[in-house]
């Protein structure tokens, strides 16, 4: 009970970890004193050893001969240049919006609401809107923890059987890159408010002469409309975002944009029954406190399509902790 108490501790010294960038100054000259690396990135000598000690003592880094750390599996997903990196997701996960956002939940638990909007006074996004630093790592942080993920989903459904496929809020384009990348036929739309997919470009993901060719992006609201003519209509972490009423809108547009034998595709977590350990049982809360949304079971997001015309057809594991739920007309 203790470890579970103080679990702030530990999510407050990765933060720290990855802010100063601690792992990636490692990963350039080997084990390290924290003299050297508070030299290095601005920190004080003790205050850094104590927390390097502290992280050392729950695997993330080690402590050798002459006190210099080392970095450890864990420590490794915080450098910046590894494939799988969480360093951006650690920097906005922990950052001050969502810490004072989550020190509202007892307020959201027992009088309603979210606990964002009743700490800030505005939604997470409009917020994120006004705050472009934050808005920018935020982006970062989704293709971050999708670098771990992507690949399983493009791997795990049959996207080749679809000839265009609309990525409804795809960000930066790391899912349909990975997707188009792995389907060679396939083409493939970027749709996001226009302010995420002016950046698109820059990220990268679709910048090669193949996928520009097999690609376009467009800016818009998917509460207004969704690009049409498209037989797959793809969204990942969109709906968990929203509440029942919202979802039904974006489902809605896509139900009736999409070719009559086209399919929506909902790449998210689905909560299983039973008390075991589920990190989509954990992330639920998360979007109760910044977004009002909610992780759902399959029996949720069945009722979720049916109030869109819509009808769920298959639930398709992957090799990640996320399922692909195909839904197509009633």
């Amino acid at each position: 009970m203790l470890g579970l108490i103080s679990g702030y501790w530990i999510s407050q010294l990765v933060f720290v970890a990855a802010r100063l960038g601690i792992a990636d100054e490692i990963a350039k000259r080997g084990p390290t004193t924290p003299a050297t690396l508070a030299r290095r990135t601005g920190a004080d000598a003790g205050y850094l050893g104590r927390v390097l000690r502290a992280l050392a003592s729950v695997g993330v880094f080690a402590e050798g001969a002459g006190g210099k750390f080392r970095l450890t599996p864990l420590a490794q997903t915080l450098r910046s240049d590894r494939p799988g990196s969480l360093r951006s997701f650690a920097l906005m996960m922990v950052d001050d919006y969502n810490w004072q956002a989550w020190s509202r939940l007892a307020d959201g638990v027992t009088r309603g609401g979210t606990p964002f909007e009743s700490h800030f006074g505005m939604p997470i996004f409009t917020w994120l809107h006004q705050h472009p630093e934050q808005e920018r790592t935020f982006a970062a942080s989704m293709a971050s923890i999708s670098g771990t993920e992507n690949a399983a989903v493009a791997k795990g459904y049959p996207f080749g059987e679809l000839a265009r496929l609309v990525d409804v809020g795809g960000a930066h384009g790391h899912l349909l890159a990975t997707i188009l990348g792995r389907h060679r036929k396939l083409r493939g739309v970027l749709y996001d408010q226009p302010q995420v997919v002016a950046s698109a470009a820059s990220s990268g993901f679709l910048a090669t002469p193949d996928l520009r060719r097999r690609s376009e992006v467009v800016g818009g609201d998917f509460f207004v409309s969704v690009p049409p003519g498209a037989d797959g209509y793809v969204m990942k972490y969109v709906l968990h975002d929203w509440d029942d009423d919202e979802c039904t809108r974006i489902l809605t547009h896509c139900r009736e944009a999409m070719d009559p034998h086209g399919r929506v595709l909902v790449v998210e977590h689905v909560i299983p029954p039973g008390n075991g350990a589920n990190w989509g049982k954990l992330l639920d809360l998360n979007m109760l406190v910044l977004t009002g949304g909610q992780e759902r079971t399959k029996e949720q997001f069945a009722r979720l399509f049916a109030r869109a015309g819509l009808k769920l057809k298959r639930v398709v594991p992957t090799q990640c902790p996320l399922s692909v739920l195909e839904a197509v007309r009633t």
